[in-house]
């Protein structure tokens, strides 16, 4: 009987520490991808799985004022998928719903084509992406990080609103980019698209209505962001 004692208790202590083992392993898997991503999202040339949507007239040309104007917006839509690739990513890594994972994953890569399509057009514009990117993408991060931690219903409620009012401001910038830039008007449509897809994919996933001051606060954040974007 003592020698059968003294084997469940070593047993347990060998299962107790098999179980730590992977925590841990399965925590560094964690950090390593999420700081992968960042670095990616920050200071790679990222690839799109989706060809950039192609406008159905040729574009126009551009004034020199017309293409420093469509160069900051689409800076800013840069800046909004920086944001998103933070957003999911780290609401992603503190969820343990596996499902919610997976989904919050997906629109993760399908934010990456988002992002590689700004980029390529600022590139072709001759504008730069916005000297703050890594302060937005740390900012969207804890922001992520926090929704996250309250539960997955309020998690897929910040998605909900977020996706809400960036596809709001994607509307906003068909009206003010150029008739004749069709270029980056094709990129903004498709992303629109997109975006209020995802926001329906998390209402009917059970996303929560987030409280209205929250909305507001959420508005007035992003309306700094773009503003501060738009310039630098």
């Amino acid at each position: 009987m003592l020698r059968h004692m003294k084997f469940s208790n070593g047993a347990r202590s060998f299962f107790a520490k098999l179980s730590s083992n992977r925590f841990m392993i399965n925590s560094l898997d964690s950090m390593l991808a999420t700081a992968d991503s960042a670095l990616r999202t920050l200071f790679a040339h990222p690839s799109a799985s989706r060809p950039a949507p192609r406008p159905a007239t040729a574009p126009g040309s551009l004034s020199e004022a017309q293409r420093r104007e469509a160069g900051a917006l689409m800076r800013v839509n840069h800046v909004g998928e920086v944001c998103a690739q933070a957003l999911y990513t780290a609401q992603a890594a503190v969820t343990r719903n596996a499902g919610l994972k997976a989904q919050l994953l997906e629109a993760a890569r399908e934010e990456t084509d988002h992002l590689a399509w700004t980029r390529g057009r600022l590139d072709e514009l001759g504008a730069r992406p916005s000297l703050f990117n890594p302060l937005w993408y740390a900012g969207a991060f804890g922001l992520g990080l926090i929704a996250g931690r309250v539960g997955d219903r309020v998690s897929l409620g910040f998605v909900a609103e977020t996706e809400r009012q960036v596809e709001a401001h994607l509307a906003s910038h068909l009206d003010r980019l150029p008739a004749e830039d069709t270029a980056s008007r094709a990129i903004v449509a498709q992303m629109k698209d997109d975006e209020a897809r995802h926001a329906d994919q998390a209402r009917e996933a059970g996303g929560l209505d987030l409280p209205r001051p929250v909305q507001a606060l959420m508005r007035s954040a992003a309306r700094v962001m773009t503003t501060v974007a738009h310039r630098v």
